[in-house]
């Protein structure tokens, strides 16, 4: 079985990756127990600059593979905020999830447009630097008022395309089947067989 660290401390992306990836034949260990004890910071310009930084970063110190996802939420209103900064909107890594969705919603108040697109870019750096990347997308919109408490993030505002309620009431199931992470993860795979690394 091939071992990745994943270049991450976030325990809701462990838990999606894991369940995405296990079952294609792939063990998963969080940096933190592969000895990474700091963050990488992200100073790209873009999700594909962020998740070559993590990785590449988790790699060279460990010497293992290292998988990173750069995701965040794009509003169309917001012209593509807050994108890369997803993390860090409004009070910054301080903020709970609430607390950033809910600023969200303010800013979109009165907004009649609220479509919206989560994003996933994630990268596979090896030790000798060889690199596999891949991005997912899901449409969607943002809706009136927060509703379910399962996933993480923007997941109780984020409604998915072909869908009425946000992933917070959707749950784990159809979320891994349909979110950006699914999606970039599925385009992963396909690039991974290609390159001759599995």
């Amino acid at each position: 079985m091939n071992t990745f660290i994943l270049a991450s401390n976030n325990a809701g992306k462990y838990r999606e990756f894991k369940a995405i990836l296990e079952p294609l034949g792939f063990s998963l260990v969080p940096q933190a127990v592969a000895g990474v004890d700091f963050e990488v910071n992200e100073t790209g310009e873009t999700f594909e600059e962020n998740a070559w930084l993590k990785a590449s970063t988790i790699a060279a110190y460990t010497h293992f593979p290292a998988i990173a996802d750069d995701s965040g939420l794009c509003v169309t209103a917001l012209g593509g905020a807050p994108g890369v900064h997803s993390a860090r909107f409004g009070g910054g890594k301080d903020w709970t999830d609430e607390q950033k969705y809910r600023y969200l919603l303010e800013k979109l108040e009165g907004a009649e447009d609220r479509s919206a697109k989560f994003v996933s870019c994630i990268c596979l750096v090896t030790p000798d630097g060889r690199t596999v990347t891949a991005r997912g997308e899901c449409p969607g919109r943002i809706a009136e008022e927060p509703a379910g408490t399962g996933g993480f993030g923007y997941d109780p505002v984020f409604i998915p395309e072909g869908h009425d309620e946000p992933f917070g009431v959707l749950g784990t199931d159809v979320k891994n089947k349909i979110s950006h992470r699914a999606r970039a993860l599925a385009a992963f795979r396909a690039e991974l067989e290609r390159s001759g690394l599995c």
